[in-house]
């Protein structure tokens, strides 16, 4: 008899053991590129601590993109086809799916994080609304990498010395800024860049002095022009049908939790990116980056103002007419929502 009390406690153990691992939620993760290890190290606490924060019974599976192999361009419509249920998605890449989506961080719109910011907050809706229809994907968060600055690896004392020069673009707005200004841009993701200067393919790159620290860029670059063009705005999106499957209780549950993450990389952006230019450029004051020797290119009022030339001149006339091409309403959105809150206006 007792034997059979035993194997019956042990019997329902084992259901019960079976009932909660079958309730669980798979949640499939493609994270930031594992050279961004700081991003990564945020994201992947966060992922890893999220069932237990949000009180969802999530089974995690998270790695970074270049891990499980995606190309920053395909996350869009890798994430509409089912193939992770959260990606971290760099927006200026993917938004050769969508020209819609690179409203959010057009060049020359917004050249600080406070500005960024309230430009980000007022597209978010209609982004989110967007990414809803078109890619079957709900945004979790928006963030910045932080200001997208220019490392050159030949002599530049301003933008004019760009002229000639094969830059690494990463967004069509970008694209179109380069060539304004004289330059070829190259469009390369981030883990190509590295080897393209090296070898002379590009002799500029524009990221964040976070992302180029991180990516060793002074190694193979020596000045440093820290002006900055846009904030390279990132985002944590989930596939629509693996949202639909929570309750309205868990979706407001883990949007609480992806606000603090969103903060989180937001502060990170802002406060890294003083440090990594010291670093960079091998000051004193350098304390959490990699310290190198690159010349600090000092900021002249003539380019600030050639940036705000070149956003209103070319590149929103540019992205109006490419944008406008698939969606008749989309400059008008832009207007009412980004260009409000940065103060301009595409006629």
């Amino acid at each position: 008899m007792r034997n059979i009390l035993s194997a019956s406690l042990v019997a329902a153990g084992l259901i019960a053991a079976s009932s909660v691992a079958m309730a669980q939620t798979p949640l499939r993760v493609a994270g930031n590129f594992s050279q961004n290890n700081k991003q990564v190290d945020i994201e992947r606490a966060f992922f890893e601590a999220l069932p237990q924060t949000s009180g969802v019974p999530f089974a995690v599976n998270y790695n970074p993109m270049d891990v499980v192999g995606v190309k920053a361009p395909d996350a869009l419509r890798m994430l509409r086809g089912g193939s992770f249920d959260v990606m971290s998605v760099q927006i200026g890449m993917a938004s050769r799916d969508d020209p819609f989506f690179e409203g959010v961080d057009l060049i020359g719109v917004a050249t600080d994080m406070p500005s960024l910011r309230k430009v980000v907050d007022a597209y978010r809706p209609a982004f989110d609304e967007r990414l809803q229809t078109k890619f079957n994907a709900k945004v979790l968060t928006l963030w910045p990498f932080g200001p997208q600055v220019f490392y050159c690896n030949k002599e530049i004392k301003g933008l004019d010395d760009l002229k000639g020069l094969k830059v690494r673009s990463f967004t069509p707005s970008m694209s179109a800024m380069l060539e304004k200004l004289g330059a070829t841009p190259v469009t390369l993701q981030f883990s190509e860049v590295y080897p393209a200067l090296q070898r002379g393919v590009a002799s500029c790159g524009v990221t964040s002095p976070t992302s180029g620290n991180t990516g060793n860029w002074p190694e193979v670059t020596s000045y440093l022009l820290p002006l900055s063009v846009s904030g390279s705005v990132q985002g944590h999106f989930m596939n629509l049908d693996s949202w639909n499957k929570l309750t309205k209780e868990q979706q407001d549950a883990i949007m609480v939790q992806f606000k603090q993450l969103e903060d989180k990389l937001w502060d990170l952006a802002i406060s890294a990116n003083e440090d990594a230019v010291a670093c960079n450029t091998g000051q004193d004051s350098c304390k959490g980056h990699k310290k190198f020797a690159m010349k600090l290119v000092e900021i002249s009022d003539a380019d600030r103002a050639t940036i705000k030339e070149v956003a209103e001149d070319t590149v929103l006339p540019i992205w109006k007419k490419t944008c406008d091409a698939v969606d008749p309403n989309c400059s008008a959105t832009w207007n009412k929502t980004a260009g409000a809150a940065a103060g301009l206006t595409i006629k």
